[in-house]
């Protein structure tokens, strides 16, 4: 670039050629590198686990697949009346869908029912009884610390049964709470209500409904009551229940049945897809 002087002592520039730039080439988008896969957050586990067990008063236990399920009863029966929220209560809205569930479940083939009741509600024990005798797949109980009163169909009501040498069973005549009209439709009504409970009992045991009663009514045994605290071995002495045992009998007994109903005729041995 030459630069001339004027007359006036100034100097001006004379543009000379433009010297040219190499392109520079585009740089290449970065990449970044892929965010790894988050698990599924604890806190939401949780929160299905607590639901779970608020809705259905059981957890769902992580194990490998099974094709049995167990069922608790446990605390006292809830019937009709909602009980104080400081009981520990078995609802029978929440048992009877259970057993719908497991009946239709065909990767189901067992249900271990595990008792620890001091009894409840007459006409909510005799329908979870019910249910569970009326079931097509085979059923297993097993009494641990007590099966009283209406605990005692239930008890029976499966097609063996277990209880441990500690546990009791107490047998007593039905008695109503709260207000009652003395009418004798009153007492009628507890007397067949009564009956209903006599010949479930002796039609799904091998006690006779003549040493059922005995025992019902017997007197001395309770210091404010009448009825008979029968403990595990004297339960199986008098045919209530089947066979003294634990949780390890219970389970073997259960997998026993239902390895005889694979064997029975029209069964093809396994399990069948559910549809």
């Amino acid at each position: 670039m030459a630069n001339k002087k004027s007359g006036s002592g100034n100097f001006t520039v004379t543009p000379g050629p433009v010297p040219t730039i190499p392109a520079v080439p585009a740089a290449e988008p970065a990449t970044l590198p892929a965010a790894p896969q988050r698990e599924a957050p604890e806190t939401s586990k949780k929160e299905a686990a607590l639901e779970t067990l608020e809705t259905l008063g059981q957890l769902n236990i992580p194990a490998g697949k099974m094709n049995i399920q167990t069922l608790t009863i446990i605390g006292q029966i809830e019937g009709h009346l909602v009980l104080p929220p400081q009981n520990k209560t078995t609802k029978y809205e929440h048992i009877i869908p259970q057993l719908v569930a497991i009946e239709e479940n065909k990767e189901i083939e067992g249900l271990l029912v595990i008792l620890n009741t001091v009894g409840g509600d007459v006409e909510a024990g005799l329908a979870i009884a019910e249910m569970l005798a009326s079931m097509s797949k085979p059923t297993v109980s097993l009494v641990l610390g007590g099966g009283h009163s209406i605990g005692v169909p239930i008890a029976v009501s499966t097609d063996y049964s277990y209880i441990v040498e500690t546990a009791t069973m107490t047998i007593h005549p039905l008695r109503l709470t709260g207000l009652v009209i003395g009418v004798p439709q009153t007492y009628e009504y507890l007397d067949k209500m009564q009956d209903r409970v006599v010949r479930f009992v002796t039609a799904h045991s091998r006690v006779s409904e003549a040493k059922f009663r005995e025992l019902m009514f017997r007197t001395g045994e309770l210091a404010r009551d009448i009825g008979t605290i029968v403990v595990g071995t004297d339960a199986v002495k008098y045919g209530l229940i089947d066979e003294i045992g634990g949780l390890a009998k219970a389970v073997s007994k259960l997998y026993e049945l239902v390895e005889v109903k694979r064997a029975a005729p029209g069964n093809s041995g396994q399990p069948e897809e559910v549809r």
